[in-house]
């Protein structure tokens, strides 16, 4: 509770509780909307205006506005003065002294001089004008907020201070966010700078041709390149081809390093890459659909797909095509697959991707038990229809949904998809989640419930869930137009969607092979030759695993690098030199049967080859060297990326809870790497139980295999409970061992971080390295799906080791 605020709260209910359509604010002390609104409705009272409304709309807007300048000594209305200045308090301003509400003083004056600052504007003596005292009087904030930054707080503050005194330009806030309303300021700007006489945020006709006339490229500088940067940095990160992120900085000549990442983002959105700020990247950077008309070779419809329908499809180069497989009762659309209809499909060449939709275009369609009843059913309806175990079912969210109800519960987006999320792993996780919605949910969605892809409806450009908002990470398809098709006399509608990749749909159902077969077999290959290369027993699974790992996994020590030969030994180059004169090659990855992530062999391997040749301690809290080649290195990496980040992340835990294998997340411990580890753990655990290394990978990928409880079975067997869990990464990160600690030195030292033995005995070091600890141990829990109440009990025992864990500290350091 702030006092200031419960104060202002007290005064503007008293003052103007018995106004005509005032609205009571709650005296909690606590600045929200409600307040805003009430001081609102008392400047409009004492502006003359009747009834009150909350909304500072145009009628207020004139009405301030002709009373001119406020500043020092003003004295019109004390009253409406007061409401202002309470208005300031509320945004953290110390406004006026207590008790002296409604003069302008000079402790006022010194406040607006501060707030038109943090704005961005010049302080102007201190005064106030219409257009400053509607930004007061709203939620938006001027200092940087929680999740914000620095970079693009000063974009906002550098469009406020060049455009506030156009007259279509709003203040907009300088909170470090991108948003709806940053995205509005920055499309005004950019209209002005393109010439158009009357500037109104929109993608229309004329800032498009303003775009066409208008591109940017290597070399050239000045306003237009500082919009245009600002859009790259709002847009940040882009993504490389393995999905890294990769993030640019604002400036106003454009260089080699913008250039780079004008290519990148046009390659992850699939556009014409040439580095250079053309229509199709201008337009991609402020809408959600970018340019309409641009290249699409995917669709998506709630008509049949016919044979002549499929022939106009693969004629006009389409490759897929999204199709319902459930239309609820009641419906008039007919939209839902039709006997025959996929097999018409397959046989034109076409590939096909299913939809989920009952209803779902209001909020209260979203619920917990919904969604685990579609979830259910999308399963059945799949399974009849032949799909093939590893498909993604788009779920739809059909209308523009806020954040709150993204978050809200007992209805709510993301407590649907929960839902969802829990019918299908009851059936045995046959298929993967995915969704369809704007930027925001398919963002929320990803990282709340481990959707696998995003389907994004980017021609709803206005929704509000499109605008402040990049495209997700996962994307897969962008629907970006809806038009008519004429075929001859047949006439249906179509929606353009363009395709990242990700996600290549179906091109055939009811294959008896699993998305890991191919991978199996390939094992088999290799384990086969490992028996006619003379190998017998245990052997022959060591070859297979130094086989698929010994390219990227096999270096030698030189200098300060640690050689995995060091980890995990060396590799028996005879049977890779027999194996390669028979035609074999390294398989890079293959399809997880149960999340549908692609996984990478070479890590798996490595981390299977480390394990078995050195078994876990017999002590569970400890850590050696089998433990590096896995979760140990992947900790060391992961803890020197944190220090890297320290200055965005102060608190370690927090830094994991939103990076450490967290799906959709680029990270250098990412949700990958953690299958990886898991399952290569699980493999030289089936190997060293006696065990062939096909058997291993057969349990784990085959229908109904341990690919199912990875995460369960992994934490359990490696350490039974999360006490000994985080003891472990205590010791992989500090403890003295003679493959620890060069390793450390490796993964931790040679990229510039302070070790984490060093670490620890600096101010607030100790405590910071337990919460990265627990991070590591969160992320596991996180990962098992634990019940909330349960990861609530193993926090509040993370808070009494803590303690304990300083008292000891605190004493070893007593003795010296």
């Amino acid at each position: 509770m702030d006092q200031q605020v419960l104060r202002a709260q007290k005064w503007v209910n008293e003052k103007y509780g018995s106004v005509a359509g005032y609205q009571r604010c709650p005296e909690d002390g606590r600045t929200g909307w409600s307040t805003m609104y009430s001081l609102t409705m008392g400047l409009q009272h004492e502006l003359g205006i009747s009834p009150v409304v909350a909304s500072f709309g145009p009628g207020t807007y004139s009405r301030v506005e002709a009373l001119g300048d406020i500043g020092f000594g003003w004295e019109e209305n004390r009253d409406l003065l007061a409401c202002i200045q309470f208005g300031m308090w509320c945004k953290g301003y110390w406004a006026v002294e207590p008790e002296s509400e409604g003069w302008f003083t000079g402790v006022t004056r010194e406040a607006v001089k501060e707030l038109r600052s943090n704005m961005g504007l010049p302080e102007g003596d201190g005064v106030l004008n219409v257009k400053i005292i509607k930004a007061i009087l709203n939620m938006d904030a001027y200092v940087v907020v929680a999740g914000g930054s620095e970079e693009i707080q000063g974009i906002q503050r550098w469009l406020n201070g060049r455009y506030w005194d156009r007259s279509a330009y709003s203040i907009g806030p300088a909170d470090g966010i991108y948003s709806r309303d940053v995205q509005k300021s920055l499309m005004v700007a950019l209209q002005y700078e393109l010439g158009i006489a009357a500037p109104n945020g929109n993608y229309g006709p004329a800032t498009q041709a303003g775009l066409r006339s208008h591109p940017v490229a290597q070399g050239d500088s000045g306003t237009l390149v500082q919009i245009f940067s600002a859009a790259c940095v709002f847009n940040s990160p882009t993504y490389d081809g393995e999905l890294n992120a990769i993030p640019t900085a604002w400036r106003s000549s454009f260089d080699d390093k913008l250039a780079e990442w004008v290519s990148a983002f046009q390659k992850f959105n699939k556009l014409a890459v040439n580095g250079n700020g053309d229509f199709q990247t201008w337009s991609q950077l402020l809408v959600s659909m970018g340019d309409p008309d641009r290249p699409a070779t995917g669709s998506d419809t709630r008509y049949e797909i016919t044979p002549s329908r499929a022939k106009w499809l693969k004629d006009n180069k389409y490759e897929i095509v999204g199709r319902y497989i459930y239309d609820p009762p009641g419906s008039t659309l007919d939209k839902e697959i039709k006997p025959g209809e996929l097999d018409t499909i397959f046989s034109h060449g076409l590939r096909v991707f299913p939809i989920y939709q009952d209803n779902a275009r209001e909020l209260d369609d979203f619920t917990y038990a919904n969604g685990y009843q579609h979830g259910l059913n999308a399963h059945e309806l799949a399974s009849g229809y032949g799909f093939n175990r590893g498909t993604t079912i788009y779920f739809a969210v059909d209308y523009d949904a806020t954040q709150e109800a993204i978050d809200g519960s007992p209805k709510g987006i993301v407590v649907y998809f929960h839902g969802v999320q829990a019918a299908l792993a009851s059936k045995g996780k046959k298929y993967n989640h995915g969704v369809y919605g704007s930027r925001n949910v398919c963002i929320n969605v990803t990282n709340k419930t481990f959707a696998r892809y995003s389907f994004v409806s980017g021609m709803s450009w206005g929704f509000s869930g499109n605008l402040g908002f990049p495209i997700p990470r996962n994307w897969s398809f962008n629907q970006i137009k809806e038009f008519k098709v004429q075929n001859g006399s047949d006439t249906f509608d179509l929606d353009r969607d363009v395709i990242s990749g990700l996600d290549r749909g179906v091109g055939s159902v009811n294959d008896q092979a699993g998305p890991a077969d191919d991978f199996i077999a390939y094992v088999q290959k290799l384990y086969d030759l490992a028996g006619s290369y003379g190998a017998t027993g245990q052997k022959r699974s060591q070859l297979v695993m130094e086989y698929i790992r010994h390219y990227e996994y096999g270096d030698k020590d030189t200098l300060n690098k640690i050689g995995w030969w060091y980890l995990i030994g060396g590799f028996d180059q005879g049977f890779v030199d027999y194996c390669n004169a028979r035609g074999m090659s390294i398989r890079k990855s293959f399809k997880d049967p149960f999340t549908g992530y692609d996984l990478g062999a070479e890590h798996m391997m490595a981390t299977a080859n480390a394990h078995l040749l050195t078994d876990q301690p017999s002590d569970r809290k400890g850590a050696n060297g089998g433990d590096v080649g896995g979760w140990a290195g992947d900790l060391m990496t992961f803890w020197s990326d944190w220090r890297n980040s320290e200055t965005e992340y102060a608190d370690p835990l927090a830094f994991c809870h939103a990076r450490l294998a967290v799906p959709g997340v680029s990270s250098s411990f990412g949700f990958n790497d953690l299958i990886e580890d898991a399952d290569g753990y699980l493999i030289a655990r089936a190997v060293r139980g006696n065990k062939t290394v096909v058997e291993a990978v057969k349990a784990l990928y085959q229908q109904d295999g341990g690919g199912l409880t990875r995460f369960n079975d992994y934490f359990t067997q490696r350490w039974g409970n999360a006490t000994d869990c985080k003891q472990s990464a205590h010791n992989a990160l500090t403890a003295s061992d003679t493959v620890l600690g060069p390793a450390r030195k490796q993964l931790i030292s040679l990229k510039g971080a302070v070790l984490p033995a060093v670490y620890q005995n600096a101010p607030g070091g100790f405590d910071k390295l337990q919460n990265f600890e627990q991070g590591f141990v969160d992320a596991l829990l996180a990962r098992m799906g634990m019940e909330k109440k349960k990861a609530a009990q193993y926090r509040a025992n993370h808070e009494a080791f803590l303690k304990a864990a300083r008292g000891r500290a605190a004493a070893r350091s007593a003795k010296g």
